[in-house]
């Protein structure tokens, strides 16, 4: 019985310790920068341009990627950049932005993953009728469809920074409040069924 009790725990040790593990790489991985960047749009097909913005920078800044030549940034301003012809539809290029010394990163995505879209025309027929009743005319419409580049490109939608020591000492806290308690329910199991 105290074997059952014994691995119980352990087990749950276990899970805790791999339910918070992943939350602190993240958090050291993902550490927020003192100012503010972003790319636009953030899918675009090659021989565009995005528009490379930095906010909260006293200095010039700089923009960095293996997809268009490395382009300053004026203080608290933008800078546009024309993307490489030959980008691969699909691909995903990390823009490294630099200000005094600092660095953030973000993803600029490739459209084009598929054939570019060409519209389609899907002719209707509609029967009109005349006030003769041996004659019948039709009129042919046609509608275009044109499909998007790709699929979308899901994620947390920019809600998402990065955590803090708070964070992660509050999380820690309650993971550890849940094992005391599943091993307090345990215990008390036990000693009642032992009288």
């Amino acid at each position: 019985m105290r074997a059952i009790r014994a691995a119980s725990a352990a087990l749950l040790g276990a899970a805790a310790l791999a339910l918070t593990t992943p939350a602190v790489a993240m958090a050291t991985a993902a550490a927020p920068t003192p100012f503010g960047f972003a790319v636009t749009p953030s899918v675009i097909a090659a021989g565009g341009q995005v528009t490379l913005t930095v906010t909260g920078c006293s200095s010039t800044a700089t923009a960095e990627s293996g997809v268009f030549d490395d382009t300053p940034i004026p203080s608290g301003g933008s800078a546009r950049a024309s993307i490489f012809w030959d980008a691969k539809p699909g691909a995903m290029y990390e823009v490294t932005f630099t200000c005094n010394g600092e660095q953030g990163t973000t993803d600029l995505t490739i459209a084009g993953g598929t054939p570019s879209p060409t519209p389609t025309r899907t002719p209707t027929s509609t029967p009109t009728r005349t006030p003769s009743p041996a004659v019948t005319r039709t009129a042919t419409t046609s509608s275009t469809a044109i499909a998007p580049p790709g699929g979308v490109r899901g994620g947390l939608g920019g809600s998402f920074i990065g955590m803090n020591a708070t964070e992660l000492a509050i999380g820690t806290g309650l993971v550890a409040v849940a094992a005391a308690g599943t091993v307090l329910v345990v215990r008390r199991r036990s000693a009642s069924r032992d009288h």
